[in-house]
């Protein structure tokens, strides 16, 4: 087997094409492995060989670089004086001239060792664009298709790369199957032996933030943004949001009207995660009133010293408060920042501030709420009313 020239330059500029890659690159690739070629077939080991192709007439030539010296001992390495000044006229003992060399073709040996280094360097040349292309994304959703599902991986093919999610960065109550088209958060790009490993998630609290991201186009502008997220994948989300702007509903935006925004968000985690939002405030007793939402809250009071409080709320709100499995206080719990403990208030009347034993704890007291009448208490209410009116 023998390498055809001709051939050869036409095989550059399909490869750039078929891999993407850059021309200059295959043929620089090429290049270097038609001088390991040379070396083989025409030279020595240790050779310093350049070599040059065109690809529009396939011609290769090369270079071999040799030191101008008294007398010849090393054909190899070195040239003589008078040699070197008919190629440079101006060359002297100690100079490193090339000297060209024309080549028609290379041996079977070479001509597979060639294709090897083709290979294995093309190889290396595609990881390195893929890296430089994924790692610029990290942080970003990417479209995907399932590739394949293993034992505790799902491998998703992402067009020019493959990415792996481990189990952990999977939806818990999602099943994936060979084709299935979904989204993936890019969390890491790392270098493997094989090459660049791409880590993805659906897990991931930042997914669910740059799924409100595409759907909410005033986070963008500034005008609302997401304070924190505290998410445990395919049960439930929790997220503070806020608003820079007066008169601007938080809550509603990322809602969305009718619910849109937030049935889209749904839609792609799987309806089986629910999403609480709530309204973030600076004041941290109140920020956790909201954190706890749906549950009606009594007195919150903080132990700000260990990053602690403990939340006292109507007996018949303690279920809602901790949650299916603690979980509406364990989330509440991480989108503050504070280990929340809920106790149940079962006293009529408000505890004074001396019962309080921590020095710098902060009693809140939230409004009473007052109770509804009943449908006869109404009806009379109403009725004096007019009659009052009346007079």
């Amino acid at each position: 087997m023998e390498l055809d020239m001709k051939q050869l330059a036409l095989a550059i500029k399909t490869i750039a094409e078929e891999k993407n890659l850059p021309e200059d690159t295959v043929q620089e690739v090429v290049e270097q492995a038609l001088a390991a070629a040379y070396r083989r077939d025409y030279g020595e080991r240790e050779q310093e060989i350049r070599i040059t192709m065109n690809l529009n007439t396939g011609d290769v030539d090369a270079y071999v670089a040799k030191e101008v010296v008294d007398e010849v001992t090393q054909p190899a390495y070195e040239i003589s004086l008078p040699e070197a000044q008919v190629m440079k006229k101006n060359a002297k003992i100690g100079d490193e001239i090339e000297v060209h060399q024309k080549v028609s073709t290379f041996g079977r040996v070479a001509a597979q060792t060639a294709k090897q280094v083709i290979l294995q360097r093309l190889r290396e040349a595609e990881r390195e664009i893929i890296m430089e292309e994924y790692e610029d994304k990290i942080g970003t959703l990417i479209n995907g298709m399932v590739a394949r599902v293993e034992a505790n991986i799902v491998r998703v093919d992402l067009g020019r790369a493959q990415g792996i999610m481990p189990r952990s960065e999977q939806i818990q109550s999602e099943r994936y199957y060979p084709g299935q088209r979904i989204k993936v958060f890019l969390k890491d790009v790392e270098r493997g032996f094989r090459g660049p490993q791409l880590v993805v998630s659906r897990a991931s609290e930042k997914f669910i933030e740059c799924l409100f991201m595409a759907e909410v186009p005033e986070m963008e502008s500034g005008a609302v943004e997401i304070k924190a997220i505290a998410r445990e994948a395919g049960v439930r989300t929790k997220l503070a949001v806020s608003s820079t702007v007066p008169g601007v509903d938080p809550v509603g935006t990322f809602v969305g009207g009718h619910g849109t925004r937030v049935n889209a968000v749904m839609s792609e985690t799987g309806e089986q995660e629910k999403i609480d939002i709530v309204v973030w405030n600076e004041d941290t007793a109140t920020y956790i009133i909201n954190a706890l939402s749906p549950t009606v809250v009594k007195k919150v009071i903080l132990h700000e010293a260990n990053k602690k409080a403990t939340v006292l709320v109507p007996e018949d709100q303690l279920s809602i408060a901790i949650g299916k499995g603690g979980q509406n206080v364990r989330l509440a719990s991480k989108l503050t920042g504070y280990e929340l403990d809920i106790e149940s208030d079962k006293s009529t009347e408000q505890p004074a501030p001396e019962a309080v034993t921590e020095r710098e704890a902060t009693i809140v007291d939230l409004p009473k709420v007052p109770k509804l009448k009943k449908k006869e208490q109404l009806e009379s209410s109403l009725l004096e009313a007019i009659e009052e009116h009346g007079e």
